[in-house]
């Protein structure tokens, strides 16, 4: 069993930055990919970020590329997503997951086999 919980959600203007964070715990952090998803209201949870588990490779959506930075640090068993520029549109609730699977990066959320609580993100116009 792997356990995640995501921090760091909150309100942010339009252009502004956040910084979002998944601890884990349980088994050995580093064997997962991870990826970080996110569900807007109405809308399928989709896939935004993916890391492999040494860091080694990432995997963007065409809508955050350029804007948002996923990362992991497997001494401290965190994986982070630093998003800039930011806009209305990234407004959801953001998940981070942890999947058996590292490379090539799983996209598809069936392929991640933990998840946490999912943490709120809203940017105002």
């Amino acid at each position: 069993q792997v356990q995640l919980v995501e921090s760091g959600g909150g309100l942010v203007q339009a252009g502004g930055s956040l910084r979002l964070d998944c601890a884990a715990s349980g088994r050995t952090f580093s064997a997962y990919g991870m990826g970080w998803f996110r569900q807007a209201p109405g809308k399928e949870r989709e896939f935004i970020a993916g890391i492999s588990w040494n860091g080694g490779s990432t995997y963007y959506a065409e809508s955050v590329k350029g804007r948002f930075t996923i990362s992991r640090d497997n001494a401290k068993n965190t994986m982070s997503l630093q998003m800039t520029s930011l806009k209305p549109e990234d407004t959801a609730v953001y998940y981070c997951g942890a999947s058996r699977k590292s490379y090539p990066i799983p996209r598809a959320g069936a392929d991640y086999d933990y998840w946490g609580q999912g943490t709120q993100v809203t940017v105002s116009s």
